[in-house]
Order: structure tokens, then sequence, then C-alpha cells
């Protein structure tokens, strides 16, 4: 199983994460975790049906699918040769290049779109990344409500900060921050800001290298204790912090 990430032009890695390359050229059935990490998906099939071990089509070969903000992660066992291209949007950041309904219709789901709205894409070669740039530096434009700097406080906090300060900061009120939120993110604030912290512990749990009990990380997390912070790692992660 290979997997490649290209950072996207400089102009557009404020809303960009990645465009992303994975590929399997096996025959053998390859186990597949993925975690929720607040931002949205698109992604190209370039190869054959993406399918389970079951034989369930998961996703049909040159289909291109739209996945929706995770608030769970997803196991799957996957067989068979795959190409798949995908383009990592940062949280709140797809109304810079898309007109689309509330995210928050698709929180969780996995749907396929329409290729009118987007680059043409067949294989993978040297001019891919220039062709992906072309297409979102000549759509970039910032959506009516922009919710990046409220987006990167949170993230700036590590998901240590209050909705009511929030909206103090921003002049804004309880109300509209989550009319905002489920439509740019697809989740409410007080979700997104859970999210954000369980990003944080999580990596300060995978590199705890001064031997930290999860009681001291769950402190300095700022979860009431450790089964407060168990229960969190395990919503997200499907497995408990002893386990990562």
């Amino acid at each position: 199983m290979g997997y490649s990430e290209i950072k996207p032009h400089p102009a557009l890695q404020l809303y960009i994460d990645a465009y992303w390359i994975s590929e399997n050229t096996a025959k053998t059935v390859q186990q597949i975790m993925i975690l929720p990490d607040g931002c949205v998906d698109i992604i190209f099939n370039l190869e054959d049906d993406y399918q389970s071990e079951s034989g369930t089509i998961l996703m049909k070969s040159g289909a291109v699918h739209f996945v929706g903000t995770m608030m769970r992660h997803k196991m799957y066992r996957i067989i068979g040769k795959t190409k798949m291209l995908g383009i990592r949007f940062k949280p709140a950041a797809f109304f810079y290049f898309f007109k689309f309904p509330p995210l928050s219709e698709f929180t969780d789901q996995n749907i396929e779109l329409k290729t009118t709205m987007l680059p043409t894409i067949h294989h993978i070669d040297e001019h891919t990344q220039g062709h992906l740039d072309n297409f979102f530096l000549n759509r970039l434009s910032a959506p009516k409500y922009p919710i990046l700097p409220i987006i990167n406080e949170i993230r700036n906090q590590h998901g240590l900060i209050k909705v009511n300060e929030l909206a103090k900061t921003y002049f804004t009120t309880n109300r509209q921050l989550e009319r905002h939120f489920q439509n740019s993110v697809g989740v409410s604030p007080k979700e997104f800001i859970r999210l954000v912290r369980y990003q944080f512990t999580y990596h300060k749990i995978k590199n705890n290298t001064a031997g930290k009990c999860l009681a001291t990380i769950a402190f300095e997390s700022g979860y009431y204790d450790h089964a407060h912070l168990t229960n969190e790692i395990k919503k997200f992660t499907g497995s408990a912090p002893s386990q990562l």
C-alpha cells in the first residue's frame, strides 16, 4: 500500500491541506483505518472498483466522491488494485471554491459527485499538481461568512476554549456561530472544539516520550479526569489510549 502527499500552490495552502495519492497493486486484503481530522475530501477513483473484502463496492471505477466531516473512525478491509487521488480541504475552507448545501447534511457521509463541477482527472502524471493548482486558483473566492480565523483560533488553543469566549472575541453570538459552523464545517462549534482537543491529546499520547501518566495528560488537555479522556479517545478512534 503506497501513500503520498503533495502540498498545493502556496496561495492555496491556507485552504487545501494536501493533494494525496493512495495506491495498492497487491491482491491481498488491506486494512485501512481512517480517523476524524475535521477536513472534507474530494476523491477520484482512478482504477478498478474500490471494494471491500466482502465484495461491497464502495466507489465505482472512474467515480468522484465527496467525504464529509468525520466525527467517528472508520475501518475498511479493501481488496484489489486501487488508485485514489484526493484533495483534502482544511476545516471551513471548502466554500472558498464551491457553492454547496450546508456541510451538516454530509457529516460522516460519503456521496458521489457530478464531475461537471470538478477538474478533469483521468490519470496522474507530472502535470497533475499544476492542473489542480490552476483549477483551484481560478475558483478561489472568499465566502460570504468566512470563519477560518475562528477555526485557527480553536486550533491554536488546542481546543481549550469555550464557545462563549469565541463569540465574544469575534463579536458574534452563539447562535450565529452554530449556524456558520454547521454550514461551513458540518458540525457545531462545540463538537469541533472536542475534535480539535482530541487531535491535540492523541498526538500527546502518541509522542509521550516523557512517560507522563494518562491522568496528567488528561489534566493538561482539559479533560475532567482519566475516564473522560479515555471516553473521548475511544469515541474518535475506537481504541483506548493505552492501545494507541
